[in-house]
Parts: C-alpha cells; sequence; structure tokens
C-alpha cells in the first residue's frame, strides 16, 4: 500500500516512510491512496478468528508491498498480548470493549502496534526513531509499557509539571532504559508549544529521526481499522441489517479508521457520534466540518503536538457534504441526557458507563439517522469505566472496580530533573539522544 497526503496527492511514499516522517512537507497528513478489495476475506471470519488474524490479514494488505506476511505476523503478535471484546446487550445492542489493554484506554492498542512496527522494521532496515509527545500522563504511561525491551526507539515526553504518571524507574534513559520524561514549568498548551516549535525545523526533525506517538502518524491510527473487522467478525451471524457504531468521537481517529475498514469492503453503515463545535450538524441535518469553511491551501499546516483527523475525513469524503450525511451521524446530547443514559446502560444491562460512552449511548438513542428500527448498533467503550469512578458513582450510586494494570498506571512518578522552560532546552535534550 502506498500513502499520498491530503494536501498533495501526486506523492507516493511506503507506510515506513510515512510512519517515520509522520508529516509530509506540504503541511497535510498522510493517508492511503489505495485500497484493497477484502471482501472475500472478511465474510469467512467468524467468532472463532482472532483478533491478532484479523490485525495481521489487516498488516499484511498495508504493508505487504514491503514486508513479507511473516513480518506481519511478528509486528502484531509482539503488539497484542490483549485484544478488544463483544458482548451482546440485547438483540440489537452490542458493546465493543477496547478497554482491556494494560492502562485501560484505547489507545493501548494504537500505541503498542506503532511502537512494534517501528521495532520490528528498524531492526529489519537497520536505523533508530526518537517520539517526540507531549502529555498529560496517559499517552504517557501507554507508551513506557509498550516501549520495554525495545532496542530501536526512544521517547521523548513533555509533560506539564506534576503530571509524570505510569513510569518505572528502569524506564528512564539514563537507567539503561528508553524514556525521557520532561516536566516543563507551564500548562498542557505550554508543552504542545514547544513540541511544535521543534517540528517546525524540519532539518532538525530528520538529524534527530524524531516521529510522533500521537495520532497524527498514520502508523498510529490504522490500527484502530482492526476494531471493525473484529466486531463484524462477532456479530455477523446474530445479525441480518445495518451495522451502525456509536462513540465518542475524541479527534476522530476511530471513525476515519473505521471508514478506511468500510474501504477495504468492510459492511457497516455508518457512525453515530455526539455533535461537537468542530463536528457539528446544520439546520438540515447535514454534519458540517467548521474546518471546511477555509480551503486547504490556506489553512496552516497539520499540528504535530495536538492530533486532530477532520483533515483525513474530509478527504475521505473529498469534503462532499452530501456524501458524508450517509455515513456521519453526529448527534446534539445534552449532559442531562448523558446522565439519564448511563443510568439506563447500568439499570437495563448492569454496565458501568464512563462518560463517553453514556454520551455515545445517548446520542444513539437520540437517533442522528434515518435507518428505521431494524438497525444493530455497536456501542464502543474506549475507556475503562474506573478511568471515570466519579462520574460512574454519580449516576448510579456505585464505583467500578480498578484493574491492578490500570492503578500502576496512574501512579505518580518524580523523574528527579530539573524542569525546563525554552525550546532551546529542550532541543539539547533531544540532541543529546543521538
Amino acid at each position: 500500500m502506498k500513502f499520498t497526503s491530503t494536501r498533495n496527492k501526486s506523492l507516493s511514499v511506503g507506510i515506513t516512510q510515512a510512519v517515520l516522517e509522520c508529516l509530509p512537507e506540504d503541511g497535510g497528513m498522510y493517508i492511503p491512496c489505495e485500497t484493497e478489495d477484502l471482501r472475500r476475506w472478511l465474510l469467512y471470519t467468524d467468532e472463532d478468528t482472532s483478533f491478532n488474524s484479523i490485525a495481521g490479514s489487516l498488516t499484511s494488505a498495508f504493508i505487504k508491498d514491503e514486508f513479507s506476511p511473516i513480518i506481519c505476523e511478528t509486528i502484531v503478535t509482539r503488539a497484542f498480548p490483549f485484544s478488544p471484546e463483544i458482548k451482546q446487550l440485547d438483540e440489537k445492542l452490542f458493546l465493543l470493549e477496547l478497554t482491556h489493554g494494560p492502562t485501560g484506554l484505547h489507545r493501548d492498542f494504537g500505541i503498542s502496534y506503532l511502537v512494534s512496527f517501528l521495532e520490528t522494521t528498524l531492526q529489519l532496515k537497520g536505523g533508530h526513531a526518537v517520539f517526540l509527545d507531549m502529555s498529560t500522563g496517559e499517552l504517557g504511561a501507554s507508551l513506557a509499557v509498550a516501549m520495554r525491551g525495545k532496542k530501536n526507539i526512544k521517547a521523548v515526553i513533555v509533560y506539564p509539571a506534576g503530571t509524570v504518571r505510569g513510569l518505572e524507574e528502569s524506564d528512564l534513559v539514563w537507567n539503561g532504559g528508553n524514556i525521557y520524561p520532561i516536566e516543563v514549568e507551564g500548562t498542557a498548551d505550554d508543552c504542545n508549544a514547544l513540541v511544535r516549535s521543534v517540528f517546525k525545523d524540519s532539518a532538525f526533525v530528520r538529524a534527530n529521526c524524531l516521529t510522533l506517538a500521537n495520532t497524527v502518524n498514520i502508523g498510529r491510527l490504522l490500527p484502530q481499522a482492526f476494531f471493525y473487522p473484529f466486531a463484524f467478525s462477532r456479530i455477523k451471524n446474530k445479525v441480518h441489517s445495518d451495522i451502525i457504531y456509536a462513540l465518542a468521537a475524541g479527534n476522530y481517529s476511530n471513525v476515519v479508521a473505521g471508514l478506511y475498514a468500510w474501504q477495504f469492503a468492510l459492511p457497516l453503515n455508518g457512525f453515530v457520534i455526539p455533535a461537537k463545535q468542530a463536528l457539528a450538524v446544520d439546520s438540515v441535518g447535514n454534519p458540517l466540518i467548521l474546518d471546511s469553511l477555509v480551503p486547504l491551501g490556506e489553512r496552516d499546516s497539520a499540528d504535530p503536538s495536538q492530533a486532530s483527523n477532520l483533515e483525513r475525513l474530509e478527504d475521505i469524503f473529498s469534503t462532499n457534504q452530501l456524501m458524508m450525511r450517509h455515513f456521519i451521524f453526529p448527534v446534539p446530547v445534552t449532559e442531562k441526557q448523558v446522565e439519564a443514559a448511563a443510568k439506563e446502560l447500568f439499570v437495563k444491562y448492569g454496565l458501568y458507563a464512563d462518560m463517553h460512552t453514556a454520551r455515545a449511548y445517548a446520542a444513539a438513542k437520540s437517533g442522528g439517522a434515518d435507518r428505521g428500527d431494524e438497525a444493530a448498533t455497536v456501542l464502543i467503550e474506549r475507556d475503562h469505566p474506573s478511568l471515570s469512578a466519579e462520574f460512574v458513582r454519580r449516576t448510579v450510586g456505585e464505583t467500578p472496580e480498578m484493574p491492578e494494570s490500570i492503578k500502576k498506571s496512574l501512579q505518580p512518578f518524580g523523574a528527579g530533573i530539573p524542569k525546563i522552560k525554552t525550546v532551546e532546552e529542550l532541543r539539547k535534550i533531544i540532541s543529546s539522544l543521538s
């Protein structure tokens, strides 16, 4: 598979280059420029098809031009000692749990895959890579687990002071590990500004082999496309109708990944998402992306420090609002509706719903698509409900139990090094890792 840019369709690169470069020079984002028809394979999957088998087959479709099926299997086996799970709540409602990674967050899947991909391919081709990312704790904790024992990758993680967590002493570069945590005397916005400043210097980025671990990186986003064939394999023999996915969109990476799966011929009929300012609904029911009002050539470059996948979403539909209307159903929901949805999930199904899952269920209940009553809905649980313990306690009066691995990921960690303020200090630390 080749990859191009949202802003320059004449560009064509392989997946390794797209993942390592992370951002094309034209200011856009890497996207697949071709698709595979996997319909026959998808129809043969069933409840006995493992998540790793699904991930391996799709990985082979992504990178078969560069690596053999054996390498694809190696990447997936190393990446996924954990799997999603799906539960049937009633005849037409299913729950897809993406909470079984080490930190209880759906990003564990994408980060673990990205790290495994880079470690495996760099072992074969030579070289090294350095992640430079901002975190308020979650991404750093997930990276720490995924990167333990890796030899060809390091990570410089920039945190607002006091938010480092989930690390161990052995993870640190100066103790033989591969993570360099940096605390900044400032806010998350200040940390983002530092990362953004570094990535503006393309020569420095290339010289230090910098890349990103957020979903700006296509290698972090693509594995989220595995969720949907997995869900389909589990429910295909239980439903004979349209399949709608309901989720809180976040930065829209899961929506884009699901649409990539659809382009591979996966049967799905759209996404119900809570409306937000960035992707709202107009007066006649069309999804409205505010960024689309500004031509691509007049926009700023994609922001490396804060992942947004709306430009990728626009590209899938070529900014065609009418076509997008058939797949994207943004629904305005109120906080009262969200709380009512959480209570209903608990009373009817015994389910503790985190705030994102409750919001997605509220959107699904409110409609947003002219699909009748026969459609099956797959409700996506992105984050473990124990991470929203206060919300759950307030809405249903009980507190979900937190797994030990999640508790560990939330443990505060003191790196014991001076805090920084300037991009010059950050650049000096990055250069020292070469």
